[in-house]
C-alpha cells in the first residue's frame, strides 16, 4: 500500500536517512543566503521553507534511484535561493501580495510598520492618523505648540512617568516601570494635572495685565 502523497514507505525510510544527513548542509547555506534579512521571524519562515524544498526534492530524487549524496551543496543551495526568490513548497509567492518581499523587490517598493505609540512629541504619524472633528483648529494648533514647551519643563523623570501615562499606561503597570510604588504615581498624576494647568492659565502679572 502506498502513502496518500504517491511515495512507497521505502522510499520514506530511505529519503529520511538522505534528508537527514543533508539537513546541516542547508542550515549552513541559509546563513549565507538568507545573512542580508534582519527580520529573525522572515529568517525563520525562508528556512522552514527551504528545508522543505530540499524534503521534496529528496523524496523525488530517492524514487528516481539517484544518489543524493552525489550533490548534497547544489540541492542545499538551490533550496535556499528558491525559497529566498518566493519558490513555496506548494506554490509561489504571488506578486500581487503587498507583504510578498519578492513583489517590493520585483514591484520597486517596500512595506513598513508604523512607529511604536508615541507622545504627542514623537511620532510623524500622529498628526496624520488623527481626525479630531471636536476641537477647534486654533485650539489644536496651541496645544500642539505649548504642550512640547511645558513636556520639556519637567523633570526628566516625570516626562517619562507623563509620556508613559499618556498613551495608556495603567498606575500598576507604570509603577513597575519606573520601580516607584503605584501611590506616588497617583500622586504624579495628580501634580502633572496639576502643573499643566498652571502653564494653561498663569497667574495674570506674568502677562502684566
Amino acid at each position: 500500500m502506498r502513502p496518500t502523497n504517491g511515495f512507497s514507505p521505502q522510499t520514506h525510510v530511505v529519503a529520511q536517512r538522505e534528508f537527514l544527513a543533508l539537513l546541516p548542509r542547508v542550515q549552513r547555506h541559509a546563513k549565507v543566503v538568507f545573512r542580508d534579512i534582519r527580520r529573525t521571524h522572515r529568517k525563520e519562515e525562508l528556512l522552514a521553507e527551504a528545508i522543505a524544498l530540499a524534503w521534496c526534492w529528496v523524496l523525488r530524487l530517492v524514487e528516481r534511484n539517484k544518489d543524493v549524496s552525489a550533490f548534497p551543496s547544489a540541492i542545499a543551495s538551490f533550496a535556499c535561493r528558491a525559497a529566498r526568490s518566493g519558490r513555496r513548497l506548494y506554490g509561489q509567492e504571488s506578486i500581487r501580495d503587498v507583504l510578498s518581499p519578492v513583489a517590493q523587490r520585483r514591484r520597486g517598493f517596500v512595506v513598513n510598520s508604523l512607529p511604536a505609540p508615541s507622545t504627542l512629541t514623537g511620532n510623524i504619524y500622529d498628526e496624520a492618523l488623527q481626525d479630531n472633528m471636536q476641537t477647534p483648529p486654533d485650539e489644536q494648533a496651541i496645544f500642539r505648540l505649548d504642550f512640547p514647551v511645558w513636556l520639556a519643563s519637567l523633570s526628566e523623570r516625570k516626562r517619562r512617568v507623563a509620556e508613559d501615562l499618556m498613551v495608556g499606561e495603567t498606575t500598576r503597570a507604570a509603577s513597575r516601570k519606573h520601580n516607584i510604588s503605584a501611590g506616588r504615581i497617583s500622586q504624579l498624576r495628580r501634580e502633572l494635572h496639576a502643573s499643566w494647568e498652571r502653564f494653561c492659565d498663569p497667574p495674570c502679572e506674568d502677562f502684566a495685565c
